[in-house]
């Protein structure tokens, strides 16, 4: 079992229906970065429970239902009766989500250092990411979680950055670079490194995170595909040819696809990490990709089911 931990929150998508100017149509759809992982590695064989404050709020109690539907454990969600984050979603002329957050004193930022989890045997990874590495007290919090776990457990990050909720990216490069210290295996989006480092190479800045403790870092580059950078050196793979819908969710399904695959082939663990091969790095960088593609055929966060994969794998 992987302990996804971060925000769960509703991404409001605004409708272009045609209407009068002074009116608006809206979309809810139940997401979050980690949100969705967690949700992802259900639907892709592996089991997940999410860390995170859940309002009371009728929103929040949608939230919950969404887990339990997906089967997500409840085990470590915080019940809080601060309200909901919302995103507010627009999507631009390449289906790409520009984002807008409604999230200060919510919920899934509610998570102190008393709400810590004790994770029981069953827990096998730790995946951390998103805004929830930087906006407090919920930063401090999973900051401590990572400390206390990396020695036992295998920790994955994903920093997607959205400069939304925190917009000084400074704090954003030391937050990243602290929880990177800790992490085993890390993803991150072409798009994010530009956004952290403007005037250094996104391939050079993943490369500098692989050390004795970090075995596989990920680089998303769009429709130019993926890459990974491990002990086995430095490659790439194309994207998967497929009618974009939109974007949202797809760097969710990537990181998701990357952790089940550990989970299913019995190596999500800290030692079995440090064993993989080639071949078997090279398939979690393709299922992840091809993932992602069946996320960007569809719109909104719909990540994908294992047996969609298989059945794709097959063709």
């Amino acid at each position: 079992m992987y302990l996804v931990c971060g925000e769960a929150l509703f991404d409001v998508f605004i409708q272009n229906d045609g209407g009068r100017s002074n009116e608006l149509a809206f979309k809810a759809i139940a997401g979050g970065s980690p949100f969705n992982v967690a949700l992802g590695l259900r639907r892709m064989g592996a089991d997940a429970a999410l860390f995170t404050g859940i309002s009371s709020d009728s929103l929040g109690q949608q939230l919950r239902q969404v887990l339990s539907d997906e089967g997500v454990s409840d085990a470590y969600l915080i019940a809080s009766d601060a309200p909901t984050t919302l995103a507010m979603v627009g999507v631009d002329a390449s289906g790409s989500p520009q984002y807008s957050f409604r999230g200060e004193g919510c919920a899934d930022r509610q998570l102190r250092a008393e709400h810590l989890p004790t994770p029981d045997a069953r827990v096998r990874g730790v995946h951390v990411g998103s805004f929830s590495l930087v906006v407090q007290p919920v930063a401090d919090t999973l900051l401590q979680l990572v400390q206390r776990e990396h020695t036992q457990r295998l920790i994955s990050l994903d920093p997607n950055v959205r400069l939304g909720p925190a917009p000084d990216v400074a704090l954003w490069q030391e937050r990243v670079e602290t929880f990177a210290r800790y992490a085993h295996l890390i993803k991150v989006s072409e798009e994010d490194l530009q956004l952290l480092y403007p005037e250094r190479d996104p391939q050079l800045v993943a490369a500098s995170w692989l050390n004795a403790r970090c075995q596989l870092v990920f680089l998303t580059q769009g429709s130019a595909g993926a890459s990974v950078h491990s002990r086995h050196g430095h490659w790439s793979a194309p994207a998967m040819a497929v009618h974009t819908r939109d974007t949202v969710g797809a760097g969710d399904t990537f990181q998701a696809a990357l952790l089940a695959y550990l989970a299913r082939h019995q190596l999500d663990s800290v030692e079995a990490l440090a064993t993989l091969s080639r071949e078997q790095i090279d398939a979690m960088l393709n299922q992840a990709i091809a993932a992602a593609a069946l996320t960007c055929s569809r719109v909104g966060p719909d990540l994908p089911y294992l047996h969609e994969l298989e059945r794709q794998s097959a063709r």
